[in-house]
Formats: C-alpha cells, structure tokens, sequence
C-alpha cells in the first residue's frame, strides 16, 4: 500500500480531524493523491448533523467505490457512529469505524495489510486504544484550524451531535500550546481555534448551569498563552454562544491585537418562544446585552452568526423578532439554514411544521438582508487600511481582512503570494467583497 486520499466533509473540527490521519498515513509512508488517481487507500471523514450531510457521505462513498475499486475504504468520522441505518443500503468491502478511539490503529493495521474484516473486529476490543498523533501542519490551506474541545451534552432539540460525540474533552492548555507553537513552525500565521462547543473548554459538560458561577474563564486563559507564541499573527475563534464571552474573554480580546475582532455567535433564532422549544441555553434579550457589551469593548467588531429558518412551530411574529434582532445587531455575515427534521434528535418528532413555501420566503428574507448587512459591514472600512492574509496564488489575489470579510487586491507591481500579510488600503465595496490596492 502506496497512496491515499481523503474526502472530509463537514465542520471544523472534521477538517481538523482528517489532518491528523493525513500525518498519521504519511508517518507510516503513504503519500497523498487524487481520489481520481486510484489510491490504495480511501478515508471519507463523514458528517451527519443534517440528511443532506449524510447522503453527501454516502455519495463521496459510491464514488470512491466506483474510482477506485481496488481500494481499501475506511467510513470515519459521525455519521458510522449514530446507528440509524443511514449506512445499511451500502454494499462491498468498507470499513466503517464507529469507535474514534480505534482510527489510529485501525489505518495502521489496513496500511500493514490487515484485512477490513479484522479491522472491524477491533470495534469492541479496548486494548486497541491509540490516539492520532499531534497536528504539526494543516496542509493546503493558509489558516490552520486546531481543535481544543469535542463532544456536547446540550441537547439542543434539532440537533444529533450529543449522540455522535458525548464524549465532553478538552485538550490539556500545555498540548494545545505545544500544537499551536508546530503549526505557526510550519508557515501559518493564522489559527481558528475550534471545538464541537468551544465555549466549554475545560469543563466536563456543556451544561452551564453544571459549572461554578455558571462562568467559564478557561478559554480566556488558553488565549492568553497562545497570543504570546512568536509569530502567530492571527488567532480567530470558531462558533461561541453570547454567554461564552465574558468578560475576561474579551479583556484578553482587548489587551492583544492578536486576536482578531470576529466572533461567531450562534442566533438560530430571535423569538423566545422558539429559542426555549430549541432547549437553547440564552434568551433574545441576554443576547442583546451581549452584543451591546461586546460593541462597547471592541472597535467595530464583525459579528457573525447562524439562523434556523422554520423551526417547528415559528410563526410569522416569530420570524419578524429574529428579522428584527439580526437587523440591530447589525451581523457581518448571517448563515441561513432551512430546518429539516433530523431522525434521532427532539425536533424530528416536534408537531406544528412550517410548510416549505412558507420557509423559503423566509429564507430569501434572511439572505436579502444578510447582503445588505454585510455590504453596509464592509463599506465602513472603505477609505481605510486593513491587513489581508492571501489565499491564493492564481486568478485574482484575495484574502481575509482582520474582520473576515473577503478583499479582492487589485493589480500591483508585485504579484502578492499565498499565505502573505499585506498592508491594504480599501478602494470599494463590491457586492462580494471589498477591493483593496497593496499599499
């Protein structure tokens, strides 16, 4: 066994998961390929937190077959481990790794020639216990994601992630640290620091109302030790609810320009009514005064966020309070989702369904006004400076300003290269993007 590929779909920390078994194959003298190249080996990190994740799975699965059908196929990541028979139509020889804790030696014992059916015998077998190794790269992009945080208790009432990830772990501050110091090593200047719910970090359930003082400083202070990491130029967080930012969090925002004035704070929904069917741990009020308090300590912070659309029972008063909170707080960007019923979660089972016309009028609502939100975030800047992180090296050189908003650069005398900070002074807002010339 020669080569591999990997096809990882879904969050962040998938992404970050499919690096580490990327180091993991290359350590044991695979290379990297194409999955069009016929490798060896296979992996599909999949993602189930919707139907439509887990048939984009199941279809990365069939097309690995038909590309590759000589193939070894190992199935990881959430959706082998939530038993709901979204897996059972596939047919062949496909390892499907329900356990994480198995992946490591399960793909060492498929790379030393093991058969797929003793690597399924391991499933039940604890003593095969191995961790995948430290990520010291993430290979083929400019930010690195590193994952401090997995598993969720919460129970949100349309979600399936407490099934496929119960297990609550934060990564020791000194490991984290030490990952963070390897990664800005290999080239990246910029690190998104990412969990299932990130703003649990270092507390063993998401619950808040388990934690003393139903507060949590310990992100606050794995921040603190990660600013001082000599070239790291960017930290970004990924996804935090408004009571994850205390005011700790956002002194260490404060006192290093660092980390970058961006938070994603998860809306889904501006109606109380539907926020407490959701089993949400905020209310729209608390994340007003949030977002107030957030404004009042930080310059010009971009705020972005996810909304449900046709939540179980929302109703067109409903949808107006979310219209309405998403046109106070002004967000830089707005992620809209369309609810579908998820089989295995509260809200898959939930009466009083919104019909489908009904939710995508509403979802043209929140995507027309997330484009004017996000032109009228951007044209705030424009006269202004801004450091843009290149992306890329073909085409026309863009990147991301220190607010994540996209800066398209026009032509200089030198081209920029990826993975560069620039100096950019913004020219115009353009309907995908700003437009900035190097300064």
């Amino acid at each position: 066994m020669r080569t591999f590929a990997i096809n990882t779909l879904g969050c962040k920390v998938n992404q970050y998961e499919s690096q580490q078994i990327r180091e993991l194959l290359e350590q044991l003298g695979l290379s990297r390929v194409e999955t069009t190249e016929k490798p060896d080996l296979v992996v599909i990190n999949t993602c189930c937190v919707t139907h439509t994740a887990s048939a984009k799975s199941r279809q990365y699965i069939r097309k690995a077959q038909k590309l590759s059908p000589d193939a070894a196929i190992v199935v990881c990541g959430c959706l082998p481990t939530v038993q709901i028979g979204e897996l059972n139509a596939l047919d062949g020889d496909i390892c499907f790794i329900r356990n994480r804790e198995i992946i490591a030696v399960a793909l060492s014992q498929i790379v030393d020639g093991q058969s797929i059916k003793h690597c399924l015998d391991l499933d039940s077998d604890l003593t095969t216990i191995s961790w995948l190794p430290r990520l010291t790269s993430f290979d083929g992009h400019t930010r690195a994601f590193l994952k401090v945080q997995d598993g969720c208790d919460g129970y949100c009432s349309y979600c399936i992630v407490p099934k496929v990830r119960p297990v609550i772990y934060s990564k020791p501050p000194e490991i984290a640290l030490c990952e963070a110091e390897a990664l800005v090593e290999a080239g990246h200047k910029e690190i998104v620091v990412t969990g299932i719910f990130l703003g649990a970090y270092g507390q063993k359930s998401v619950r808040r109302k388990n934690w003393t003082n139903q507060r949590n400083d310990k992100l606050a202070s794995l921040l603190d030790g990660m600013v001082r990491i000599p070239g790291l130029a960017r930290i970004r967080l990924s996804s935090l609810e408004p009571a994850d930012v205390t005011p700790r969090l956002l002194d260490t925002f404060c006192e290093h320009s660092n980390i970058m004035p961006h938070l994603h704070l998860s809306l889904q929904s501006g109606s109380d009514a539907v926020l407490k069917r959701m089993c949400r741990q905020y209310r729209a009020d608390g994340f007003r005064d949030k977002v107030r308090l957030i404004k009042s300590r930080l310059e010009k912070p971009a705020m972005t966020t996810d909304i449900i659309v046709g939540f179980p029972g929302e109703t067109d008063e409903d949808f107006e309070q979310t219209v309405e909170l998403a046109r106070e707080v002004s967000f830089a960007k707005i992620h809209t989702f369309s609810f579908s019923p998820r089989k295995g979660t509260a809200a898959a089972v939930m009466q009083d369904t919104v019909d489908n016309r009904v939710i995508k009028q509403r979802s043209k609502v929140l995507h027309d006004l997330d484009k004017q939100l996000q032109s009228n975030f951007r044209q705030q800047f424009i006269g202004e400076t801004a450091e843009v992180l290149v992306e890329n090296s073909n085409g026309q050189p863009r990147g991301r300003s220190e607010r994540y908003f996209m800066v398209y650069l026009k032509k200089a005398e030198k081209r920029p290269v990826k993975n560069e900070l620039l100096k950019v002074h913004l020219i115009e807002n353009n309907e995908d993007g700003a437009v900035g010339q190097i300064r």
